[in-house]
């Protein structure tokens, strides 16, 4: 999967070059969505295994989802922009934007694998950290660089 994470990036070549501070911030971002996402799973996988959910509670599951990583994903975005107001301010805002959309993401991604593989009557364990880090990592990329590339006009 990281192969796929280091194609997002080639495509985001020239904006790299042009903005390298962007980089600085890279692993602090996707490894936040893959956190939050692994972590939404760990608690719906257990849910699911102690029958406290069920698959026709999603709708009310995505939208407690989507408060609390908004939640999550703000206050880290004030802890993240802070540092990048010192480091780099340039990029601040996009630092600030992409770590509230990469915990949403991270986190939806998290919540839905599960059920996804409980629909298709296979073991949702297996919706495990490594596959929803993975999917969260280049989505974070993409994320990430499209953002910036939209914010400086630079692609």
């Amino acid at each position: 999967m990281n192969i796929f994470s280091g194609a997002a990036l080639a495509n985001f070549e020239t904006l790299i070059q042009s903005m390298v501070a962007l980089v600085f911030f890279l692993p602090l971002l996707i490894d936040s969505g893959g956190n939050a996402g692994s972590q939404s799973a760990t608690l719906m996988i257990r849910s699911l295994a102690i029958g406290d959910v069920k698959l026709t509670d999603w709708y009310k599951l995505i939208a407690k989802e989507i408060g609390v990583a908004l939640l999550l994903g703000i206050t880290m975005a004030l802890a993240v922009g802070l540092v990048a107001s010192f480091r780099a301010p340039e990029i601040m805002i996009v630092v600030c934007l992409t770590m509230v959309i990469v915990v949403l993401t991270g986190s939806l991604i998290g919540l839905l694998l599960p059920f996804i593989f409980t629909k298709l009557r296979l073991d949702p364990a297996t919706a495990s950290a490594p596959l929803i880090t993975s999917i969260a990592d280049i989505s974070g990329v993409l994320i990430y660089f499209s953002i910036a590339s939209w914010y400086f006009g630079i692609r």
